[in-house]
């Protein structure tokens, strides 16, 4: 690549690029994050998101502990970001911004930034989410108990993030049961069909996802 077209490349990079994925496995799709922030890294793509479901498959942060994991014998994929263990399946909203840090080690920054466009999601189909102080993701707090319906989970390399949230919509939560979801023992794991007592679509909620997440990446993104 000319240094003239390389210039140009960059000047292309000032928007959130969103891609969506469909339905595609967890490690298919780790290898396409990891591309993409080389690429980000290396000023030759825009900041993106990716939204997507995965197959059912167990992750697990690096704080993970050997009790959290499932008893059953299914499998668990290690991965380099924070947090604990969590479940992803069908029915739930997974988001991997991929974007350089206008403060590359504000990291607490962007995870706020993450919450706030989750909680205005829900906001939007008349769920009342909020944080809940040490605890990362965005909680439904009634007087039902605490119920965790989306959950974060990221990396910062190079002043670039990966990883990302997990909206839960109507995925199967008999699937959290075999965890200690996030390493939390004492709430529950919720939905939006749940909250909201109906059927709820996927498509129904993703372009919602789309905007809200585009307009809060843009506030901490360079």
């Amino acid at each position: 690549m000319t240094m003239q077209a390389l210039e140009s490349k960059r000047e292309e990079i000032s928007t959130i690029n969103c891609q969506s994925l469909g339905l595609i496995d967890y490690e298919e799709a780790l290898v396409i994050q990891r591309r993409l922030h080389q690429e980000v890294v290396d000023q030759l793509s825009a900041n993106s998101l990716l939204l997507l479901q995965h197959p059912p498959v167990f992750t697990a942060g690096r704080r993970t502990l050997d009790s959290e994991r499932p008893i059953d014998g299914s499998k668990v994929i290690d991965v380099d970001r924070g947090g604990k263990i969590t479940f992803h399946g069908p029915g739930q909203i997974v988001g991997y911004p991929i974007v350089k840090l206008k403060k590359p080690n504000d990291v607490v920054g962007f995870v706020r930034q993450i919450e706030k466009a989750l909680i205005q999601i829900c906001q939007d189909f008349n769920i009342e989410g909020q944080t809940y102080c040490e605890r990362s993701g965005v909680w439904i707090r009634d007087e039902r108990g605490d119920r965790k319906i989306a959950a974060i989970g990221i990396r910062v390399a190079k002043g670039v993030t990966m990883h990302g949230f997990a909206l839960n919509v109507n995925p199967d939560l008999s699937y959290f049961d075999r965890i200690i979801p996030c390493g939390i023992a004492d709430a529950q794991v919720t939905s939006m069909e749940r909250e909201l007592s109906r059927s709820i679509a996927l498509e129904e909620v993703l372009e919602v996802v789309e905007a809200r997440m585009k307009q809060s990446l843009t506030q901490v993104s360079a």
